[in-house]
C-alpha cells in the first residue's frame, strides 16, 4: 500500500486515481488515462483504449475519414500494406501458372491424389466454438467514426435495437458532445450520421442513434454475473480501424476494479471490470465482449500498456494481454435511462474515502491493516452517517464482497443501484462492527 494516501474522495466514494504500488519488475503501477489525453507521461498505466485515431488533428477537408497518426497505427498501416502487397504478387503467379480450373489436387501421404471442390459448401461451425459466437455477433457491431473540434478518431459500439440503437464507451464519444460529428460503419458495409441519446462518464457508457435506419441486427445481451474465471470469451471490434477484428482469450479475473481518470467534479471513474487476455487494443473501445454462445457480457473499455507517453503506450502500443471490459450486468440499468432520456444516476454511500496505507500502523502484537477503505469524511445525512459509521474506520466488505482498497469499493457500490440494501462490514478500534443501510443516490446533485 502506498505510504502517503490518496487525495480526498468525494461523497460518493470516488477521488483522482491512487497510486498503488506494482509487483516487482514492473514499475510504479498508475491508473488507466482517457484516450483523449494523448500527451500525459504516466510511466506504465492503465489506459482506457482509444478511438484508434484519437487525438489525431481534424483534416482540413470534410470529406476524409480521421487521419491515422501514431508509431503503432502507422506500424499496423505498414503491415496491411505489405500483406496486401504479397497477396497481390501471389495471386498474379498463381493465375500465370496454376490451372485454370476451381479444383486442386493434393497428394495425401500414401502418395495418393485425392481431388476437391474449391466450391463445395464450408461446414457450419460447430456451436460453442469461437467461430459461430463470431458469425453470431459480427452482423451486430459497428464502427464508430468520431469528429470533433480538436480531435477525431474511431471506436467500435454493439447495436440494440433493431432501428439503430447502439452501446458504446463515454470516451469514444467524448470528442463530439461539444458540437462533433458521429458516422457508423455497419458490417454490411452501409453507413449512417448518429447523434448521442446520453453518456455516462462515472460508468464510460454512452448510447447513440444511427439516424434513418431499420432491420438491424440486435446483439443478444447475456449476464456478466454468471461468467467464470477461465472461461472463454471473444472480443468484436475495429482495433486500430481494423472492422470486424476478432479476438478470442479468457475469463481472466472477475471484479476487477479497474480506475480510468476522474471526471470534470472530480468524481473517479471505476468500475468492477471483467478482465480478459483476450486481444484489445486502441478502436476496440465500445464493442462487445462475448461468450461462447453468442452472448454480449461485457463492454470492452480498458487495457493496461507497458508505458509511454502517448495512448499508444509508446513501445508497448498493444495488448499485453491485460483487457478489461464493464459488465453488461452494472451498466444496462444506465443504459435503459439514457435510452429513456434520462440522467443517469449512481449509488453512493456519501463518504469520502482513501487507502488505508500507513494510517493504520502496526502493533507489537498485531499484523498492520493494509486492506479496506479508510473513511475520510461523511456527509451530513448521508445514509453512511445516518448508519453509524465514523471518520477512521475501515470499510473491509460490502455484502461478501471484500474491499482492498478505496477503489475497490467505489467499483463494488457502483455495481449496486440506488435503494439498494447492502451490509457493510468495517473495523473500528481493531473491533470488526457491521451494519445494514439503504444506497444513497447521487440523483439531487446531477
Amino acid at each position: 500500500m502506498d505510504q502517503n494516501p490518496d487525495p480526498r474522495r468525494d461523497q460518493d466514494g470516488a477521488t483522482p486515481p491512487s497510486h498503488q504500488p506494482a509487483p516487482a519488475g514492473e514499475g510504479p503501477a498508475q491508473p488507466p488515462v482517457p484516450d483523449h489525453e494523448p500527451t500525459r507521461d504516466l510511466g506504465p498505466i492503465w489506459q482506457a483504449p482509444p478511438p484508434s485515431y484519437a487525438a489525431a488533428p481534424v483534416p482540413p477537408t470534410s470529406d476524409r475519414r480521421p487521419r491515422r497518426l501514431g508509431l503503432a497505427a502507422a506500424v499496423v498501416a505498414t503491415s496491411v500494406l505489405a500483406g496486401a502487397a504479397a497477396g497481390v504478387g501471389g495471386a498474379a503467379a498463381w493465375d500465370e501458372w496454376g490451372p485454370e480450373d476451381t479444383t486442386s489436387t493434393t497428394v495425401t501421404p500414401a502418395g495418393t491424389a485425392r481431388v476437391s471442390d474449391a466450391t463445395a459448401p464450408t461446414a457450419p461451425a460447430p456451436d460453442g466454438s469461437v467461430q459461430a459466437a463470431a458469425e453470431a455477433v459480427l452482423p451486430s457491431v459497428v464502427r464508430l467514426n468520431v469528429r470533433g473540434t480538436e480531435e477525431a478518431g474511431s471506436g467500435s459500439g454493439v447495436i440494440l435495437s433493431e432501428d439503430g440503437t447502439i452501446l458504446t464507451n463515454h470516451h469514444v464519444v467524448e470528442p463530439a458532445l461539444d458540437g462533433g460529428t458521429i458516422s457508423i460503419d455497419f458490417a454490411d458495409g452501409s453507413h449512417a450520421v448518429a447523434e448521442v441519446l446520453g453518456s455516462d462518464p462515472l460508468t464510460d457508457t454512452a448510447v447513440i442513434q444511427a439516424q434513418d435506419v431499420s432491420g438491424l441486427t440486435p446483439a443478444t445481451l447475456g449476464s456478466s454475473g454468471s461468467l467464470r474465471v477461465g472461461q472463454d470469451v471473444v472480443a468484436i471490434g475495429s482495433p486500430f480501424g481494423l472492422d470486424a477484428t476478432v479476438t478470442s482469450g479468457i475469463v481472466s479475473a472477475l471484479d476487477r476494479p479497474v480506475d480510468v481518470g476522474t471526471d470534470a467534479e472530480g468524481n473517479a471513474t471505476v468500475y468492477p471490470a471483467v478482465q480478459t487476455d483476450a486481444a484489445i487494443n486502441p478502436g476496440n473501445s465500445g464493442g462487445p465482449l462475448i461468450d461462447l454462445a453468442g452472448r454480449v457480457v461485457g463492454i470492452n473499455s480498458s487495457i493496461r500498456t507497458a508505458g509511454g507517453a502517448s495512448p499508444f503506450g509508446g513501445g508497448g502500443a498493444g495488448s499485453i494481454g491485460l483487457g478489461f471490459a464493464i459488465p453488461i450486468d452494472e451498466v444496462m440499468p444506465i443504459v435503459e435511462q439514457m435510452i429513456a432520456g434520462e440522467t443517469p444516476t449512481h449509488a453512493r454511500l456519501g463518504i469520502s474515502v482513501s487507502d488505508v496505507g500507513a494510517d493504520v500502523p502496526a502493533t507489537d502484537d498485531e499484523v498492520p491493516v493494509t486492506d479496506g477503505a479508510l473513511v475520510r469524511t461523511l456527509g451530513e445525512g448521508s445514509t453512511a452517517a445516518d448508519a453509524g459509521l465514523e471518520e477512521g474506520d475501515v470499510i473491509t466488505r460490502i455484502d461478501d464482497v471484500l474491499i482492498t482498497s478505496a477503489d475497490s469499493l467505489v467499483a463494488t457500490i457502483r455495481s449496486y443501484r440506488p435503494g439498494d440494501e447492502v451490509e457493510v462490514t468495517y473495523e473500528r478500534d481493531g473491533e470488526e462492527q457491521v451494519v445494514t443501510l439503504v444506497l444513497d443516490s447521487d440523483a439531487e446533485e446531477s
